[in-house]
């Protein structure tokens, strides 16, 4: 499993340092691996939890939270995650969700990745009810399929152009944390075994590790944009193999 160990680090390096989580790489590699397909999403929620958290500290410690701008995507997210991840989903339709959800976030963020560096000044107003509307989707999307949902959210938010880069990505780490521990609760409700879960352990320090590093890297070295093209790259070639291995 040092293997694997190894691709959680390198996820969690490249999409801590746009502010995400990873949680849907972590899950086509548990798929692609073999592992107990009951232990996917609790897994990729952990992780999720463990890099944004390291995300959300770095980032709203420089400054850069806008909570006007993410509450109402909360509202109508949270309660849809819970809901989302209370409901059993057959492992085929797990694989298509997770194949669509992969190729859907990683062409957004490929369409997306030099709108991270953007300087722009002006932004526009999105009705409060739209958004709730869109953060209930993301979050019940996040939910049935073990994901945080900031690939998603984060993607939408540059396209509708409602704020800056930086707070675009705190906004979407906080989504994805706040999301995961939701979807985390509604998968507890399905009688799973977490001492299965304990026995992949390693998985959890290995984005510990990276979640660190890619926030160095985000802050120190490289610019947001690059680092945006490298984890879009990332996303669609593990959707490809993800497809590749279902079609």
């Amino acid at each position: 499993m040092s293997i694997l160990s190894i691709l959680f680090l390198i996820t969690a390096t490249l999409y801590s340092s746009v502010g995400f989580g990873g949680g849907s790489t972590y899950l086509a590699l548990l798929l692609i691996w073999g592992l107990p397909y009951n232990v996917f999403p609790i897994i990729a929620l952990s992780c999720n939890i463990i890099v944004v958290s390291g995300n959300c500290f770095n980032y709203i410690r420089t400054g850069n939270l806008n909570i006007k701008l993410l509450i109402p995507y909360l509202i109508g997210s949270i309660p849809l995650a819970f809901i989302g991840g209370s409901l059993p989903v057959e492992k085929k339709i797990f694989e298509i969700l997770l194949f669509a959800v992969l190729l859907i976030a990683g062409s957004l963020l490929l369409i997306n990745f030099k709108s991270y560096d953007d300087k722009k000044e002006s932004y526009r107003n999105i009705p409060y009810f739209m958004s709730i509307i869109i953060g209930g989707i993301l979050g019940f999307i996040s939910g049935v399929v073990g994901i945080g949902g900031g690939i998603f959210l984060s993607p939408i938010l540059f396209l509708l152009k409602v704020a800056r880069p930086k707070h675009i990505i705190v906004a979407a780490s906080l989504f994805i944390l706040i999301n995961s521990v939701s979807g985390i609760i509604g998968q507890l409700t399905k009688n799973l075994i977490l001492t299965e879960v304990q026995d992949y352990f390693y998985l959890l320090i290995a984005v510990l590790i990276g979640g660190q590093i890619g926030n160095y890297l985000n802050l120190k070295i490289f610019t947001s944009k690059l680092l945006a093209l490298v984890t879009a790259s990332l996303v669609l070639f593990v959707a490809i193999r993800l497809g590749l291995k279902l079609f």
